[in-house]
């Protein structure tokens, strides 16, 4: 990993005094191997001296998004992720063992979260990291005039699209935040520009959220026309609808996530439990995923992902140790299935525990031992990687990479539901049609009628795990009153539905950052 050259060490120093990393301004890009990923490394050039700077830098882009560093300088979908999108939520405990992480982990779990946060630190970091690579790449496509005009519409599309899913969790993790929108200039700009040192309300980060993408619908090609795993049309509208659906702009919603459906690009995959496992990267109901592992022809996926949620032993040991234990599915996950749910069995990984030691036995033919010699009773089935069925270099390594889907086709249909149920558009036939074909696929039998609470119940089953739970709630407006019946009784209204500015962020920008309220 290189800096560009074009910024000189003194601005580097100097902005080293902002809220912001050092990415935002130096341009640093990720590169790695065969595949749309495979970008060499730069170093002194320009869209003049090399016309594929632009897309090389594009490809930077997508490749920070498996930042994964959660105890270091930038986490984007690593251990920290997983802790602040799902550990938070009732659908999971901290795990492995009381004392283990009790800090930074523990305090997320029991929202005793205090503005040191390292988890907190470390997501601001990664995301500017990567909004830094971003306006990087914006700059260099606005220069690069050997780029056919389409293509570098289509290229900013995808750089746009990229930025708008950066931003749209740093809303929902933080609320108002810096909305850094290019490179600066030089030293006295990076000190100077208020827009690198305070934070805009959360109103106007969800309108450039949306002008992003609303620009990435316009010129990104369909799924069918595109690249694998690159961010499409279909991409661009199911995300502009989860931006809306937060805003409860409804008909936005609606219509954004009809176009998806009468796109005919996607489909639900027939088999819930074959979507976590490597043979079903980039699927037919696949609409954007980080692209990890096997993809690449490479061990390459953010830092932990997998181990930190793997089964953690305990007791005798003396067998393959496949994580560190967190992230467990909760009692109220587990209880919250209807009988016959074929997603329970594809989503919970659940130890022996019936004390005749046959143990459980996995999708692969993997045999993890009884509860008298694990630590905990449920795990995290979607995050498990198969070191005998799925393909990777290193078959040693214990963080073996995953896709991490982040937008598919089940979340479209369910957007679209709840926004057929809003009484100013009052389609309930249409929010039937979507929940029953969800269920059909589940194995449960279809409903006659749905309410939005159905829609909610069906979203948290269908999604459980996957990193939205947390946020729905918040958003849905009632976290507080579930959190606190699931036992996490800490949780304060008015506060935990956001994280606490990093604290280091405030002591750098000379307390120009203002702190969310409560912290």
């Amino acid at each position: 990993m290189q800096i560009n050259p074009v910024n000189t060490r003194e601005m580097k120093i100097a902005f080293l005094k902002l809220t912001l990393v050092i990415t935002l301004v130096s341009g640093v890009f990720y590169s790695c191997s065969d595949s749309f990923l495979d970008v060499p490394v730069q170093g002194g050039v320009s869209p003049a001296s090399d016309p594929d700077l632009a897309p090389k830098l594009v490809t930077g882009v997508y490749h920070s998004l498996i930042q994964g560093s959660s105890f270091g300088d930038g986490d984007i979908h690593g251990f920290a992720f997983v802790s602040v999108t799902s550990i938070m939520s009732d659908d999971a405990d901290k795990g492995s063992t009381l004392g283990d992480q009790a800090v930074p982990v523990g305090d997320l779990d029991n929202f005793t979260i205090s503005p040191t946060n390292r988890f907190a630190e470390t997501l601001w970091s990664g995301h500017y990291n990567s909004i830094g690579a971003a306006n990087q790449a914006l700059s260099a496509l606005s220069k690069a005039t050997s780029i056919a005009p389409t293509l570098r519409n289509q290229l900013t599309g995808e750089v746009k699209f990229l930025r708008a899913y950066l931003y749209f969790n740093l809303v929902r993790m933080y609320g108002a935040v810096p909305l850094v929108l290019r490179v600066p200039k030089d030293a006295q700009d990076a000190n100077t520009e208020p827009s690198f040192q305070t934070r805009v309300a959360a109103t106007i980060v969800y309108d450039s959220i949306a002008r992003d993408l609303q620009y990435a619908v316009t010129n990104l090609p369909l799924k069918s026309q595109s690249a694998v795993g690159h961010a499409n049309k279909g991409a661009a509208q199911a995300l502009l609808a989860k931006v809306y659906m937060y805003q409860n702009k409804w008909s936005l919603v609606k219509s954004l996530t009809d176009d998806v459906i009468n796109s005919n690009q996607y489909q639900l995959l027939p088999n819930y439990a074959n979507l976590w496992r490597q043979e079903s990267n980039n699927n037919i109901e696949s609409i954007f995923e980080i692209q990890t592992g096997g993809f690449n022809n490479a061990n390459l996926g953010p830092d932990l992902y997998t181990i930190c949620q793997g089964v953690r032993v305990g007791g005798r040991g003396g067998w393959d140790d496949l994580g560190w234990g967190f992230n467990n599915p909760s009692t109220n996950l587990v209880n919250a299935y209807e009988v016959g749910d074929l997603r329970k069995a594809a989503t919970i990984l659940a130890i022996d525990n019936s004390g005749t030691f046959k143990g459980t036995m996995l999708w692969d033919g993997f045999r993890v031992p009884s509860s008298d010699s694990v630590q905990n009773l449920f795990y995290n089935y979607k995050a498990y990687a198969s070191k005998e069925k799925e393909k990777y270099e290193d078959k040693g390594n214990k963080n073996l990479p995953k896709n991490i889907p982040i937008l598919r086709y089940a979340d479209v249909l369910l957007m679209n539901a709840e926004a057929a149920l809003q009484p100013s558009i009052n389609q309930p036939a249409l929010a039937l049609d979507n929940i029953n074909k969800i269920r059909l696929r589940a194995g449960l039998p279809i409903k006659g009628s749905v309410t939005i609470a159905d829609v909610w119940k069906e979203r948290r089953i269908e999604l459980a795990m996957e990193h939205d739970r947390f946020w729905d709630l918040v958003r849905q407006g009632n976290a507080g009153a579930v959190l606190r019946a699931a036992g996490k009784t800490n949780f304060v209204d008015g506060k935990h539905e956001l994280l606490p500015i990093p604290n280091s962020q405030i002591l750098l920008s000379a307390n120009k950052l203002t702190q969310n309220p409560g912290y």
